[in-house]
């Protein structure tokens, strides 16, 4: 861990990342590719010091209230937040404020900030989105290796279902000749009708790999998978996209399965949900591209 400071927190999409880096572990991750020109370990996590600081001048300075995310790059969860508590900080200053929130992460340690997340979400909208990626445990184990389970993350769900908190689920990645079976769709899908999600977001079954990422997923497949590599190589070459021999079957499941049970299936239609400020109390709601 080494600490910097910077010159804002807030992209112009209202987006932040308050740790730079993960500690999860996940053999596929393109938060490691070196577009994002990370000058440090992907473990050595970069922690922004004075991110609280700016997210109150920011939020005090607004002209008017959207949702804030956080999670797109690095998950807010991560096991040092346990200890420094960042995410809470960043919650409360939202809450605070009267802004909405929306949060990417794989980690049940969502859940100790859920008396937050439902006054946010009492006062505005609060939308916990989570990764599910692998319903066989063993396997999730080795594809997730530091984060809680995909049985674990479903529980997580239906906490908030619970507590009346809307939930997403990126259905992504999805690893060719590895977990792109029907089994393995058809297991999470049933997780998220049983947990109620408002909606799944999946970008076709597969997986993007590029410099940096590449390597690191290649290193793992030959440490956890032995000859996987090899395979890649010869089906894929050096894609960037790489989609299962099985996507079209399995989007057909993904699909019908979602129409049937009343899941939101559209991407455009999840991110414009995303994206709305919804201030409950007055009845009206404001797109984050209006601001």
């Amino acid at each position: 861990m080494h600490t910097v400071k910077v010159k804002g927190i807030l992209s112009a999409k209202n987006s932040m990342n308050l740790y730079r880096g993960c500690q999860h572990g996940c053999i596929y991750c393109d938060s490691r590719s070196t577009c994002y020109q990370m000058e440090h370990d992907f473990e050595d996590i970069e922690v922004k010091e004075n991110a609280l600081e700016l997210l109150e001048h920011a939020l005090k300075h607004k002209r008017r209230k959207c949702m804030i995310g956080t999670g797109s790059m690095t998950d807010p969860y991560i096991p040092l937040e346990e200890k420094l508590r960042m995410t809470r900080g960043a919650m409360e200053l939202i809450e605070r404020y009267g802004f909405g929130v929306t949060l990417i992460t794989k980690s049940d340690l969502v859940l100790r900030d859920l008396d937050l997340l439902k006054k946010i979400n009492d006062k505005t909208k609060c939308v916990v989105q989570m990764t599910l990626t692998t319903f066989d445990e063993a396997l999730c184990r080795k594809i997730e290796p530091a984060v809680c389970t995909t049985r674990r993350r479903f529980e997580v769900l239906n906490t908030l279902k619970e507590a009346g908190i809307p939930t997403v689920v990126w259905l992504c990645p999805v690893l060719p000749f590895i977990n792109d079976t029907e089994e393995n769709l058809k297991g999470i899908l049933d997780y998220c009708v049983q947990a109620e999600v408002y909606g799944i977001l999946c970008f076709e079954m597969g997986v993007t790999l590029r410099e940096g990422d590449r390597e690191y997923f290649y290193a793992q497949l030959d440490r956890s998978f032995p000859g996987m590599k090899e395979r890649y190589q010869r089906s894929f070459g050096m894609q960037y996209m790489i989609n299962s021999p099985r996507n079209k079957d399995l989007m057909k499941i993904f699909h019908q399965t979602c129409e049937s049970a009343g899941i939101r299936h559209d991407n455009n239609e999840i991110f414009q949900y995303l994206n709305t400020f919804e201030e409950k109390n007055e009845n009206r709601q404001l797109s984050l591209f209006d601001l």
